[in-house]
């Protein structure tokens, strides 16, 4: 039992000290409330890891239900410095022999030599875009753009710099050399629909300043064509196509070619299946298990060496939880050559941990429509959906809004509320035992003053007496 010590006072009382002393014994719940708070919160903390180790789990498995989680496929090129691939999922094997006899080329021109730094005469350039395989030039459908030249004022270097900020769809360049200045043009984009004419109109024609000397409408321009727009041509298993643009999309579904370089020979394409990224989703499932059984081992346990116990250790929340995990890894797919994990390699040995057993593995990835069932079949009976579909759904009931892992949180939530009032009580009740203790001694100082005051006046009565009688 706790008691009151006093050193002593000439006044009396230490007063003080021993309200001090009353008011520590009043706050004394604190501490055990307290620690019960931050074993609280220490879970609550750990539950919100939990949570999210649980949501990658089912992420995991969703992925592994994706229609093409087992049709990952990779092409390769037999001359990749002349000829890129690639390939989307879910494109069945198959091989091509590709040659390329010409790349696309965007069309180029050089315009006549003027005096560096001159200013040009007054006059319009209009930049059309269009075709010129016929040996004339048919527009397109995009609209002619306009460049005003000033008299005087506007040297190459301005028009190029109009031409770059008007989206002409083509970009102007000055070359300098010993002869002057020349504008040199280039088209934005590859391929024959993406050629260019500039037409001039020259308020001040034969002043030597004449834009029509950056006219380029055919053979015989002042503007020579250093390039024409050209298509790619190739040809795959044979069959010649051609191409705008060196990037050939669509013309075999599911790949895409890079022209990089004309061919003496044909390249080979083949379309395999990719045995790594699909074994890499299947990692990344048994790697977030592993995530979320290393945490609820780790926590649960009780260490007999050092004595110490997890945070979690002799909570029934999360020893069911590890159960009930490592039971829905057994889960069963009827309806295909694999039905557990199991079948495919995927084990969970002693320890608790899952491997992989890659033999096993492997030889399973020969069937990809086979694991597809195992992990992405679909059906109105929930027992009969694929693993994936399953994991995701099971993971979700854990933690949303009425699952274990919500409500044992909202659980732990309420405990940290209803103890943080329990101490507020504490600290009011210790506050008001306070006054009251104070107010209680200091009455009682005050009557041992009127008493010590009493006794002197008598002694002092006591004491005249006695001379007075002597």
């Amino acid at each position: 039992m706790a008691t009151i010590t006093s050193p002593g006072m000439a006044s009396g009382l230490p007063i003080k000290e021993m309200v001090a002393q009353l008011v520590a014994l009043e706050r004394a719940p604190l501490t055990g409330l307290q620690t019960q708070v931050n074993k609280a919160q220490s879970k609550l903390s750990i539950y919100g890891t939990i949570s999210s180790l649980v949501t990658t789990l089912g992420d995991a498995g969703a992925k592994l239900a994706e229609a093409n989680a087992f049709k990952a496929v990779k092409a390769t090129s037999s001359l990749p410095e002349s000829l890129g691939v690639t390939v989307a999922a879910g494109t069945a094997p198959t091989g091509f022999s590709l040659e390329v006899q010409r790349l696309a080329q965007a069309q180029n021109t050089s315009s006549a030599a003027v005096t560096a730094g001159s200013g040009m005469g007054a006059g319009t350039l209009t930049i059309t875009l269009g075709n010129w395989g016929s040996g004339s030039f048919v527009a397109g459908s995009e609209t002619p753009v306009e460049i005003t030249v000033e008299e005087g004022k506007d040297t190459l270097a301005d028009i190029a710099k109009q031409i770059n900020e008007s989206d002409a769809g083509v970009t102007a360049t000055v070359l300098k050399d010993a002869n002057g200045e020349r504008l040199l043009l280039r088209s934005k984009a590859t391929g024959a629909e993406m050629g260019f004419q500039v037409e001039a109109t020259d308020a001040d024609a034969g002043d030597g300043k004449d834009l029509g000397r950056l006219a380029y409408t055919g053979a015989g321009s002042p503007t020579s064509l250093t390039q024409a727009g050209l298509n790619a041509q190739l040809t795959i298993n044979g069959v010649a196509i051609e191409s705008a643009t060196n990037t050939v999309k669509d013309s075999v579904d599911g790949l895409t070619f890079e022209l990089k370089k004309v061919t003496t020979g044909p390249v080979e394409v083949t379309v395999s299946n990719d045995k790594d990224a699909m074994k890499k989703t299947v990692q990344g499932f048994v790697d977030a298990y592993n995530a979320v059984m290393d945490l609820l081992a780790t926590t649960t346990k009780y260490d007999p060496e050092t004595k110490v116990a997890g945070s979690l250790q002799g909570d029934s929340t999360a020893t069911g939880l590890r159960n009930a995990i490592r039971s829905m890894m057994r889960s069963s797919t009827p309806g295909g050559e694999f039905t557990q994990l199991l079948d495919i390699g995927i084990e969970i040995k002693s320890d608790g941990k899952m491997s992989i057993n890659s033999t096993k593995l492997d030889a399973a990835l020969d069937k990809p429509a086979e694991l597809g069932k195992l992990f992405g079949a679909t059906s109105d009976d929930p027992t009969k959906r694929g693993f994936g579909l399953k994991l995701d759904a099971f993971a979700d009931g854990l933690v949303e809004s009425g699952g274990t892992i919500s409500n044992r949180t909202e659980s732990l939530n309420a405990s940290i509320k209803r103890t943080n009032k329990e101490m507020d009580k504490v600290v009011d009740r210790a506050a008001r035992a306070e006054t009251r203790y104070l107010a209680y001694y200091n009455a009682m100082d005050a009557n041992v003053a009127r008493l010590n005051s009493l006794n002197a006046y008598i002694t002092q009565q006591i004491t005249m007496w006695n001379r007075n009688t002597g």
